[in-house]
């Protein structure tokens, strides 16, 4: 009975972690683009990448060595939810007249103090977890999917409020965080590390991690790994604005993909939970780095469905196509990425090259990609000007999604070249 009381509170704990980052995280593309900011979309983006290469390794240091994790946890909430609650706040003020300086800097400082909660709830699971005896392989995964449910939940409840489109979906973020920052508090103690002398800064951050890159498999592991982290916040940020674009056009504005696109894209982390599924199976029956190829593959057809598809009969089946192959596209790759990094490494290295593997594709890799992704969608979209007729508009977005699919396919095509034959283990255990 102790251990269920647990592991509901570990749930609530990742519902409403990820319930803040779902409230925003797909729709807010598309309130940039119909508030005059379509062109700034890659930037709102890409911070998140790179507060991430540094900000969760700080944090860490933190609640290791001075604050208790929950502590810390509930603070950087404290401080992410104020700051999203202002960006709503004055992008609800502002209305129409809204510009990037104030909504961005507000936002940033957000992002900034959120991004570290993802490993801080990790570390206060799994804290808890081993203090109650349980076994974390065995006990968190069932813990941690309900994260994904808040994801979805939140996804959907913005939609159908009719928040994707307003600084409402801010708002609503900033107070989850805030409730997340009380509920924290309440959370089991962890311990933190006293230590004498000098705390190592560069061993605190991972940066031994980089002495991997003299491996030259390894090297080229991390290198496909930034190649493909381009790819990962694409679909997130452009394609509501994209879904949105079809309003323009008399025979799709009430489409049920232009009306409550956000619904339509979160069928893409359905997805991704119920591939989470499949991953044993074919790490076991291909190896690792077929695995790896299909998720590349997958990333191809992720953007070339997009480009073909349109809201309406049958078009919008491949919308759902696109989404039903984000599951392998993002999960695939990300856990069978993790487990090479964690068979190919000394133990005594394995947190921090999991650490850099992290910050080659959700940091630097996120982060190129969003701002090249936002240079492409410029030139083919929004230079054309509010003037333009919704083909052009249409073949712009399409000429970009076809981009983004000739890239990936490149990445696939390289790596199944260059990249070194991994053995096929029939009895590879898959931790999640």
């Amino acid at each position: 009975m102790k251990n269920r009381s647990l592991q509901f509170r570990l749930i609530v704990m990742n519902f409403l972690e990820f319930a803040v980052w779902g409230a925003y995280l797909i729709c807010m593309g598309r309130y940039l683009a119909e508030h005059g900011m379509g062109t700034h979309i890659g930037i709102f983006y890409s911070i998140q990448g790179i507060v991430s290469i540094f900000m969760p390794a700080l944090m860490g240091i933190v609640a290791d060595r001075w604050i208790p994790a929950q502590k810390c946890l509930s603070l950087c909430h404290l401080l992410a939810g104020l700051f999203m609650a202002a960006a709503g706040v004055y992008g609800l003020t502002a209305g129409d007249a809204v510009q990037f300086g104030p909504l961005f800097t507000l936002y940033a400082v957000s992002v900034a103090f959120y991004m570290p909660t993802i490993a801080l709830t990790n570390s206060v699971a799994f804290n808890a977890l081993v203090k109650a005896g349980m076994d974390t392989i065995k006990d968190f995964p069932p813990i941690r999917v309900f994260g994904t449910v808040g994801f979805i939940v939140m996804e959907w409840t913005i939609d159908l409020l009719g928040f994707q489109s307003t600084a409402h979906q801010f708002i609503v973020s900033g107070g989850l965080s805030l409730l997340l920052a009380a509920y924290s508090l309440s959370l089991p103690n962890c311990e933190i590390k006293k230590t004498e002398g000098k705390v190592d800064l560069v061993e605190a951050l991972g940066l031994k991690a980089f002495a991997l890159f003299k491996q030259k498999k390894m090297a080229l592991f991390f290198i496909f790994c930034m190649f493909l982290g381009v790819s990962l916040q694409i679909t997130n940020g452009f394609a509501t604005p994209f879904l949105g674009s079809f309003a323009a056009a008399p025979e799709f504005v009430d489409a049920f993909a232009v009306k409550h696109s956000t619904m339509l894209v979160s069928i893409s982390q359905i997805c991704e939970a119920v591939c989470i599924l499949l991953i044993p199976f074919f790490l076991k029956r291909f190896g690792i780095k077929n695995v790896m190829l299909l998720a590349m593959f997958a990333w191809v057809l992720r953007f070339a469905f997009f480009g073909a598809g349109n809201p309406g009969m049958p078009g919008v089946l491949l919308f759902v196509l696109s989404c039903i192959v984000y599951g392998f596209a993002f999960d695939f790759f990300n856990i069978s990425g993790a487990l090479y990094v964690d068979q190919e490494t000394d133990p005594s290295m394995r947190s921090s090259a999991q650490g850099l593997f992290m910050v080659m594709t959700n940091g630097v890799g996120a982060t190129i990609g969003t701002l090249a992704a936002q240079a492409v969608v410029n030139k083919n979209v929004y230079s054309l000007g509010e003037a333009a007729e919704f083909a052009q508009v249409w073949d712009g977005w399409k000429m970009s999604w076809y981009t983004f699919a000739a890239y990936a396919l490149i990445v696939a095509i390289a790596f199944w070249i260059f990249f070194p034959k991994t053995p096929v283990n029939k009895n590879m255990e898959v931790k999640h």
